[in-house]
């Protein structure tokens, strides 16, 4: 499976404008920080290495909202730390559905019992619920236990709701092909989530967890694996054909981050969300004074065991609609 019909027919349509205006590097999602806090401590991720200065700021509405009409990208995903820490993130929702954006709202989803009734289901909107395995393996990886039975309990309510709920897992070395077997059924199959989202684990500089990485030799071989005797086609998996032919080894992409900007307290981060080379104050200095060209695997030694989505599913997804075949795979799926 692929992502949603109305998120592809948005997507495509989109896209057919930059290429009638020849624009060469332009936004497909924006992932936007409005701050650094999380309630969590999880073992793959930097976020919180803040100075405590940092943890207790948290972005304006306005400054959200002009930084998503800056840059003009259809969707926007909205991560942190933990954005329902966040006092006004349900006006910053409300804001950016009123002009028409895709939302995703990224979450542990251990505060979403207690904010659920500051939102209301709209087609454009989902919760991202981040689930990085079965209840072992997921309360290992945020380095506290009971919360892989919150989130599905959060998950639950939010889907009685009416809400569409989406789920993203990261994979690291210590996942098996039988472990994305197992989550990705439930998830599909027991829980229903709308879609999901999977990625290999980049090796955060400020993680707490340096050791268990994933190549891309052994990204390859775990999605091979996991994605055999027709379980891909069943799962409803919010990515391009392309880009699971990408993770399995069929394919290979250059990096196309700026496709995938992060606007943060801090302004937008260059190159990508993973890597934090500095920042400028506007979209438009990121495309222009970014030396795209040296970044990439092959091209900066920090992306050598870089597959993660914000870097190739954009450029999976150009690839779609620039082929008829493509196309008509993805909208089959």
């Amino acid at each position: 499976m692929s992502m949603p019909l109305r998120q592809s027919i948005r997507l495509g349509g989109y896209l057919m404008k930059q290429k009638v205006r020849r624009r060469e590097k332009f936004p497909i999602l924006l992932e936007l920080e409005p701050l650094y806090a999380c309630n969590l401590k999880c073992a793959g991720c930097g976020k919180i290495q803040q100075t405590h200065d940092w943890l207790k700021k948290r972005m304006s509405v306005e400054q959200a909202v002009a930084a998503v009409e800056e840059c003009g990208a259809p969707m926007v995903s909205i991560a942190g730390g933990e954005p329902l820490m966040h006092k006004e993130i349900d006006e910053i929702v409300r804001q950016l559905l009123a002009r028409g954006k895709i939302v995703f709202l990224c979450t542990n989803a251990v505060l979403m019992p207690k904010h659920l009734h500051k939102f209301a289901p709209h087609k454009n909107f989902a919760w991202m619920v981040h689930i990085d395995g079965l209840r072992e393996r997921h309360d290992q990886s945020v380095c506290k236990d009971g919360v892989f039975d919150e989130a599905v309990a959060a998950i639950k309510q939010a889907q009685a709701a009416g809400f569409r709920v989406m789920t993203n897992t990261t994979f690291f070395d210590t996942d098996s092909p039988q472990d994305v077997i197992d989550v990705l059924d439930y998830l599909n199959d027991d829980l229903g989530v709308d879609n999901m989202q999977i990625s290999p684990g980049f090796a955060y500089e400020k993680a707490p967890d340096q050791e268990h990485w994933l190549g891309p030799e052994e990204t390859r071989a775990l999605f091979r694996k996991a994605f055999g005797d027709g379980r891909r086609k069943k799962w409803r998996l919010n990515h391009s054909p392309l880009f699971l032919d990408f993770l399995e080894g069929k394919v290979d992409f250059d990096c196309t981050a700026w496709a995938i900007p992060l606007y943060s307290l801090k302004g937008w981060q260059r190159p990508c969300y993973l890597m934090d080379d500095g920042y400028v104050e506007t979209y438009q200095q990121l495309l222009d004074e970014t030396d795209w060209s040296s970044y990439g695997r092959g091209k900066d030694p920090r992306c050598a065991n870089c597959m993660a989505h914000c870097g190739y599913e954009p450029t999976a997804v150009v690839a779609t609609l620039g082929s008829l075949r493509q196309s008509i795979r993805a909208a089959i799926g």
